[in-house]
C-alpha cells in the first residue's frame, strides 16, 4: 500500500490540490491573488513529484498482484506516465503565468481560471496513468468538461460562447465513438485490464473482428481530440474563438493528453508478436496490426498535408497557428505508427518541445492582442521596430516549429522521422519533409513580416505583460536548450519504454 502510495504521488497530489483549490475559490472571497499562487505551486509540487518517482526503481512494485492494490491494478504507475505529468503541468504553469495579467487586460481576472486549469491537468495525468479502459474514458471526460468551460471562458464574447458551444457537441459526439470502442474491445477481449487485452491478443483468444471494430472507434474518438483529419472540423474555429492563453493550452496539453491516450492503447491493442508465430489466428491478427498501422500513417500523412496548406492561406494569427496545431498532430501520429521503443520515446521529446513551441506563440499573440486588435498576420508588420524582444521571441519559436537547427523542433522531428523509416514507412517520412517544407512558406513568411514589411496601421500602445514574461522567457530558453541538447530526454524517455 504504501509503494503504491509513494508511486502515485503526482497523481494523487494533483487529485488532493485540485479538490482543495475549490475551498479555496469559494473562501477566498474577491482575492485573485490566493487561487493563482495557490495553483503555481500546485503545478510545481506536482513536476517535483513526478521528477522525484522517475528516479524510483518498479522492479519490487510490478510483481505486486494487482487484486491486492486500492485502485485494482486500473492506474498504472512509474515509466512515461511521469514524463506525460511533467508535460502536462508544464503547460498549465505555462499558462496559468501568462493567463492573468491577460485576463486582467482583456476581460476579468475570474478565479475559476486557475482552478479549471488545475482540474484540466487532472483529467490529463488519469489518461496518462490509466491501465484500464474506463479510466481513459474518465481522465478525457474531466479534462473536456474543463476545456468546454475554459473555452467559453469569456461569457460576454460571442466568439468564445461559439466557441464552446462547437467543441461541446463535437466533443460529446466524439465521446460516443470512445464509448462504443470501449464496448466493442470488452465484448472482443473480455476484459478493460489494457495488459490483460494484449495478452488476450497475443494468445490469439482475442474476437478479432470486434476488436478491428473496438479499436477502429477509439482512434476516431482520439482523433477528434487531436483534430486528425477529417475530425480537424472544430479545432480553428474553437482555437481562434476562445481566449488566446487558452486556445494555447488546449492546443498543447489537450492535444498530448489525446496522444497519450493513442500510446497507451496503441501499445496494448498492436502488440509485438513472435516471428515464428505462423498460426492462422497469429497470422490474421499480425494483418490486422499492418493494417491498423497503414490506416494511421495515412491518417497522418493527409493530415499533414491538408493542414499545412491550410494554414498558408490564413490570415487570422489564432487560426494559422490552429491549422499548425493540427499539422503537429498529424507528426506526432508518426510515433504511433512507428509502434516502437524509439516512436513512442520521439512522441515524449515532441511533446515537450511542441508544449513550449506553441504555448510561447499563444502567450506572445495574448500579449500584444487588445480589444480584438493585433489579431491578423499583417498587424504584425514592423514588429521588430516596436517591439523587437518578442518579435525575436516569436522568431525562435517560429523557427522551431519549422524544424530548423539549433531548435527543439529539429531532433524532435528527425527522431520521429527516423522512427517511421525505422518501422517500414519511409514514404510517410517523405510526406512529413514535404509538409515541413510547406510549413516554411507561413512560418517564415510571420518572421518576414516582423523584419521586412513597414510597420502596421494597427497602434498597440503600451505592452505590460506581467508574468507573461516568464512565460515567454521560459518557453524561448527551453526551445533552444531542447535544440542543443536533446539527448537526455530521449535516452530517458527509451529506457522507459
Amino acid at each position: 500500500m504504501m509503494n503504491e502510495f509513494i508511486l502515485g504521488l503526482p497523481l494523487y497530489i494533483a487529485f488532493a490540490l485540485s479538490v482543495i483549490v475549490i475551498l479555496i475559490d469559494s473562501f477566498s472571497g474577491k482575492n485573485k491573488t490566493i487561487t493563482f499562487y495557490y495553483t503555481i505551486i500546485s503545478f510545481v509540487a506536482i513536476i517535483a513529484s513526478a521528477f522525484y518517482i522517475t528516479t524510483l526503481p518498479l522492479d519490487s512494485f510490478t510483481s505486486i498482484d494487482k487484486t491486492s492494490l486500492i485502485t485494482k491494478g486500473m492506474i498504472s504507475y512509474g515509466g512515461y506516465a511521469n514524463l506525460f505529468d511533467i508535460i502536462f503541468a508544464l503547460g498549465g504553469l505555462l499558462t496559468i503565468l501568462a493567463g492573468m495579467p491577460y485576463l486582467r487586460k482583456e476581460f476579468d481576472d475570474y478565479k475559476e481560471f486557475y482552478t479549471l486549469t488545475l482540474f484540466s491537468v487532472f483529467g490529463m495525468m488519469v489518461i496518462a496513468h490509466a491501465n484500464h479502459l474506463i479510466m481513459i474514458f474518465i481522465g478525457i471526460e474531466i479534462m473536456s468538461i474543463s476545456f468546454y468551460v475554459l473555452s467559453g471562458f469569456i461569457r460576454n464574447k460571442i466568439s468564445s460562447i461559439e466557441a464552446a458551444l462547437k467543441y461541446f457537441l463535437l466533443g460529446a459526439f466524439s465521446t460516443g465513438f470512445l464509448l462504443y470502442g470501449i464496448a466493442m474491445i470488452y465484448g472482443a477481449t473480455q476484459t478493460m485490464y489494457l495488459n490483460d487485452i494484449t495478452a488476450s491478443i497475443q494468445s490469439g483468444q482475442a474476437n478479432l473482428y470486434f476488436l478491428k471494430i473496438g479499436f477502429a472507434l477509439l482512434a476516431v474518438g482520439l482523433s477528434f481530440k487531436m483534430a486528425i483529419f477529417p475530425f480537424h472540423q472544430w479545432a480553428a474555429d474553437v482555437y481562434s474563438g476562445a481566449p488566446s492563453i487558452i486556445s494555447g493550452f488546449m492546443s498543447t496539453a489537450g492535444k498530448i493528453a489525446a496522444v497519450a491516450a493513442f500510446v497507451i492503447i496503441g501499445k496494448s491493442m498492436l502488440p509485438e508478436l513472435p516471428q515464428d508465430a505462423l498460426s492462422d489466428v497469429a497470422i490474421k491478427t499480425k494483418e490486422y496490426i499492418a493494417n491498423a498501422q497503414m490506416i494511421i500513417a495515412l491518417l497522418a500523412a493527409v493530415t499533414m498535408i491538408f493542414a499545412n496548406i491550410v494554414a498558408l492561406i490564413q490570415k487570422n494569427i489564432k487560426r494559422m497557428l490552429a491549422y499548425s496545431s493540427i499539422s503537429h498532430a498529424g507528426y506526432l501520429l508518426m510515433g504511433i505508427v512507428a509502434n516502437n521503443a524509439d516512436g513512442w520515446s520521439g512522441i515524449i521529446f515532441y511533446s515537450v518541445a511542441y508544449t513550449f513551441m506553441q504555448i510561447g506563440a499563444f502567450v506572445i499573440a495574448s500579449i500584444l492582442e487588445k480589444n480584438d486588435n493585433y489579431l491578423n498576420i499583417d498587424d504584425y508588420s514592423g514588429l521588430s521596430k516596436k517591439h523587437p524582444m518578442l518579435a525575436g521571441a516569436m522568431s525562435v519559436i517560429m523557427f522551431s516549429l519549422t524544424g530548423m537547427p539549433p531548435f527543439a523542433g529539429f531532433p524532435g522531428k528527425y527522431a520521429l522521422f527516423v522512427s517511421a523509416i525505422d518501422a517500414g514507412y519511409t514514404w510517410l517520412t517523405v510526406v512529413a519533409v514535404i509538409g515541413t517544407i510547406i510549413s516554411l512558406f507561413y512560418y517564415i513568411g510571420l518572421i518576414l513580416n516582423m523584419y521586412f514589411k513597414e510597420v502596421g496601421s494597427v497602434e498597440i500602445g503600451e505592452i505590460r505583460p506581467g508574468t507573461a514574461t516568464i512565460s515567454v522567457a521560459l518557453s524561448v530558453l527551453f526551445v533552444l536548450l531542447l535544440g542543443i541538447f536533446p539527448g537526455f530526454i530521449i535516452d530517458f524517455a527509451v529506457k522507459l519504454f
